[in-house]
């Protein structure tokens, strides 16, 4: 396990600040743990056709994907949620049978979706595969018909399913879902959800998902930092936190081979001396182990410190297109306008910075997007980009950083210094 930790020391509106950026990468040649994962397949009404046979061949995928050693089930759910496929290892018979019933598949009518979870989260946790953390996988294109559609309620849910030791996965479908739904749901076992803007678009989402589930080394790890000298100490990403004593500790989950994950905290200086502590914690091949991490202070403009400075950019950058958005949500356009002002100082300054691991080009259509909006001054949003931006959002504040994505043209704005 590759463990490493970085600070930068910088002025800051209220006084000197630290940035602290902690990653975790697992081994390229380390044995991956053995998954247990129930699949939660909508297939409400708005599935029927093109989107369910393209979830069904997604689902295809990921069956292909496991070993004899590898334990999968299959609920699927539209009123009613259904465990048609209990907790099984993968053998040969048994991959037949999944993909059988897989083909089988036909649409229904409703969606409930707040059952759908919590059957699924139960039947995961009933079957004890050592090494492998008990984890569901959803799949859905709709809103909440049938059941519980309150937010709260799936805030609730998305707690509980996390403290029971299961974690949750999830992927949304084209224009109809939720997304604050997706993220009350994910957010607890840190992981964030995915959007796919339509069918043609699943296959790719699910294989670089089913590339972490089935590439995971370590699981359960955690960060944890004791600061000597700060006045505070803050978690930038939305991972699960929670204070010890005099440190802090934030919950990243799984580490997968080729994902690495990675966390910011930022701290205000009360004494010109400071010193930070890091560790890691994390389950291993059954084996829980604790890690010290040695902290590197790198000057702000070096490569190192750019770095750090992009990635606490990005998430700036990120909250002011979420409070955009949401500004816009409830029809305030001069907030939205003011902090999507602020989204582009930021995203100007992540250009500037030019750290190649946090690309700003990734941004530029989002806020593109949302420019256009708010200069026609629209009364209805438009859901699919309102969706996507979530996602991205959501997949950013937790850090799963992927396999890089070519990159598009340049910035057509940037300027020269």
């Amino acid at each position: 396990m590759k463990q490493m930790a970085w600070a930068v020391e910088r002025d800051a509106e209220h006084g000197r600040e630290v940035l602290v950026l902690v990653t975790l990468e697992a081994d390229a040649d380390a044995p991956r743990a053995p998954v247990a994962i129930n699949l939660a397949l909508d297939r409400s009404a708005s599935m029927r056709g093109v989107p369910l046979l393209a979830a069904v061949q997604a689902a295809q995928a990921l069956v292909e994907r496991a070993s004899p050693r590898d334990y999968l089930g299959l609920l699927t759910f539209d009123a009613e949620p259904e465990q048609v496929l209990p907790m099984r290892a993968m053998d040969t018979a048994a991959r037949a049978e999944f993909l059988k019933v897989l083909a089988r598949l036909a649409s229904g009518e409703g969606t409930a979706l707040h059952e759908a979870v919590e059957r699924a989260a139960e039947s995961v946790r009933r079957v004890l595969v050592p090494g492998a953390r008990p984890q569901v996988l959803m799949l859905t294109d709709g809103e909440p018909s049938v059941g519980p559609s309150q937010l709260a309620e799936f805030k609730s849910l998305g707690a509980r399913v996390s403290e029971s030791g299961v974690m949750l996965h999830a992927l949304g479908l084209g224009r109809h879902y939720l997304p604050d739904i997706l993220e009350a749901l994910t957010s607890p076992s840190g992981t964030g959800f995915v959007h796919v803007d339509d069918p043609e678009g699943l296959p790719m989402a699910v294989g670089q998902l089913g590339a972490e589930l089935f590439g995971e080394v370590v699981a359960d790890a955690r960060v944890h930092v004791l600061p000597t000298g700060f006045a505070d100490l803050r978690c930038r990403h939305r991972y699960p936190s929670r204070v010890e004593g005099d440190a802090m500790s934030a919950t990243l989950g799984a580490i997968s081979q080729a994902f690495p994950r990675r966390v910011l905290f930022a701290g205000l200086l009360d004494q010109a001396e400071w010193t930070l502590n890091v560790s890691t914690s994390f389950t291993e091949h059954g084996d829980t182990r604790r890690i010290s991490v040695p902290v590197t202070r790198v000057l702000p403009d070096s490569d190192s410190g750019r770095y750090v400075r992009a990635v606490s950019a990005e998430l700036d950058l990120v909250a002011a297109e979420s409070a955009a958005w949401k500004a816009l949500g409830r029809r305030h356009q001069d907030a939205a306008e003011r902090a999507l002002e602020t989204a582009d100082a930021a995203l100007y300054k992540l250009a500037r910075l030019g750290a190649p691991e946090v690309p700003a080009q990734r941004h530029v259509e989002r806020l593109a997007d949302l420019r256009r909006v708010l200069e026609r001054r629209a009364n209805q949003l438009p859901a699919l980009v309102m969706r996507r931006a979530h996602s991205e959002v959501s997949r950013i504040t937790m850090s799963r950083v992927g396999p890089a994505a070519p990159a598009p043209a340049l910035l057509p704005w940037k300027t020269e210094d």
